[in-house]
């Protein structure tokens, strides 16, 4: 086996989605336009989206990471307009493109446009999620996003699956089809709420951060495959495990907790950078397979596409938004009214992604009679262009668009003096905690170690407040920033010392790591403490 294209894409994609960091444009974006200029010079491998690998092995830690950085709070209190978008939204676009897609191409029959619309319906995960964060969107609409995208791939392959059996001649009925998507949901969510429970039992009692890490990264591909075996959602299952384990990650022992999230941030960044570096290579491997369509009518066809699923989401969003509140006093006493502007930015990040190119792959060459599956590189090749337009064109404008709005974001001095309440809370209880094990003779420390305990717990409580406080005039910098500045500076100089020791042979190299390792750590804290 070749691996070395396995390497050049995850290389170019990790240097391109670095490069992406120090320009306005988000890394989805850079990738994406990057796989396309790619994909046509000479000598680049051939990459095929395969969805064998995509589902099982790609998607299922994308979901897990984003789900353990979401809020389960925050989600079970967005909970209605979450599922409306989730699940009414989907089967609503899955009808709507379909439908369209029957009207507009002749000779699709109305089964495999009912496919395109399940693999078109669901907006990418990793793309609002990227987004989201770059453009600094109000938390409501962020949480709404994040849900929606955690949840709706599981809508979207069942209403996939159920398209794909009518059209190859399974004999799919409505009835047939509401109860597999009964039992994907209910089975993936069953599935996960099985599994948390122990998964997070076993995490908090093994006593190696190793050992924790290593089961971290097995969770999302056990919780997908075992509910997959028995047809129900694994991405259900993978997003119940993962907001309960995020949910509860405070009982997991800190050098867990610092490992698994440098491991998990560099798994996603790799696996991000990939997935949309793979969305730009697949164009030639499309338009290959366009035969008959090749020139204006494939490119009319798209431009239809893309404009039903750009229009529809705001059919849905709106009424979706409003309807409730006029039906129910309960919502109106209990939530704030909604503007246009929150709304309109939720139907305008739709942008679709690897998912819905991974579904389109895995629709088969032939029904069960032997024919071939009715136009599906036409298929294939509309959702492309509706994944690169929603990329390219929601993408690029979602942050020019967030400023003409004036969408009101998060307000760091808020933000900022809750923390130091918080801290303070916190600090008033630890100092009660230190002054009762120390009145127990069996704790007795000396007054320097004591004075020092205090000290800490001091400098914790101060250094949220002193981001309140004035600058320096002479170099811009609040004292906390010039204190861990100075604490930094000084640790360096500690750690050179120590390097020249044993490049000295006065200590070895094991000594060296014990003691640069505890610097570490050190240093850890202070930036910690400051960030």
């Amino acid at each position: 086996m070749d691996v070395m294209p396995l390497l050049l894409l995850v290389a170019g994609s990790a240097m391109i989605a670095a490069a992406a960091r120090r320009t306005p444009v988000p890394a989805p974006l850079l990738l994406v336009a990057a796989g396309l200029a790619i994909s046509y010079v000479p000598g680049v491998p051939e990459y095929t989206l395969d969805p064998h690998i995509v589902l099982p092995l790609v998607l299922p830690p994308l979901l897990y990471t984003a789900a353990t950085d979401s809020s389960y709070l925050d989600l079970r209190a967005q909970l209605r307009p979450v599922a409306l978008l989730s699940v009414g939204y989907v089967l609503f676009a899955t009808f709507a493109v379909g439908w369209a897609a029957y009207l507009i191409v002749p000779d699709l029959p109305l089964t495999a446009a009912l496919v395109l619309g399940a693999v078109v319906a669901p907006p990418d995960a990793v793309a609002a999620t990227a987004v989201a964060r770059r453009v600094g969107l109000p938390s409501r609409v962020t949480t709404i996003l994040q849900g929606e995208s955690l949840v709706n791939d599981a809508t979207a392959i069942t209403a996939y699956r159920v398209a794909l059996a009518a059209a190859v001649g399974e004999g799919a009925t409505w009835a047939g089809g509401i109860g597999e998507f009964l039992l994907a949901a209910v089975g993936g969510v069953g599935f996960g709420l099985v599994l948390m429970v122990p998964l997070h039992w076993l995490r908090t009692h093994l006593k190696e951060a190793l050992l924790q890490n290593t089961l971290s990264l097995l969770i999302p591909f056990v919780a997908y495959a075992t509910a997959e075996q028995v047809h129900a959602s694994g991405v259900l299952a993978v997003v119940t495990v993962a907001l309960y384990l995020g949910h509860r990650a405070w009982e997991v022992d800190f050098a867990t907790r610092l490992q698994e999230e440098a491991v998990w941030k560099m798994v996603a960044f790799v696996l991000e950078s990939a997935v949309f570096a793979l969305i730009g290579l697949q164009l030639p491997l499309i338009l290959k397979g366009l035969g008959e369509y090749e020139g204006g009518r494939a490119a009319l066809y798209a431009v239809a596409v893309f404009l039903v699923v750009v229009v529809s989401r705001f059919v849905w969003v709106y009424p979706a938004t409003f309807l409730p509140r006029l039906l129910s006093a309960r919502i109106r006493e209990r939530e704030d009214d909604p503007t246009w502007k929150g709304p309109f930015v939720i139907a305008w990040a739709g942008m679709r992604g690897v998912v819905s190119l991974a579904i389109a792959f895995s629709i088969p060459l032939t029904m069960h009679g032997g024919e071939p599956f009715p136009e599906r590189n036409l298929i294939l090749f509309l959702t492309f262009t509706t994944v690169i337009g929603t990329l390219v064109l929601q993408g690029l404008s979602l942050p020019p668009l967030i400023r003409v709005l004036k969408l009101p974001g998060r307000d760091p001095q808020a933000e900022t003096l809750a923390e130091a309440n918080a801290q303070a809370q916190a600090s008033r209880a630890a100092e009660r905690r230190l002054d009762e094990l120390l009145s127990d003779e069996r704790n007795a420390l000396p007054a320097p170690l004591a004075d020092r305990l205090r000290q800490v717990l001091e400098r914790r409580r101060n250094a949220v407040w002193e981001r309140l406080g004035q600058v320096n005039p002479l170099t811009g910098e609040s004292v906390d920033d010039t204190y861990r500045r100075l604490s930094r500076e000084m640790i360096s100089a500690e750690r050179e010392i120590f390097v020249r020791l044993r490049d000295g042979r006065y200590i070895d190299d094991e000594m060296l790591r014990t003691l640069l390792r505890r610097l570490d750590l050190e240093e850890a804290a202070v930036y910690r403490e400051a960030a």
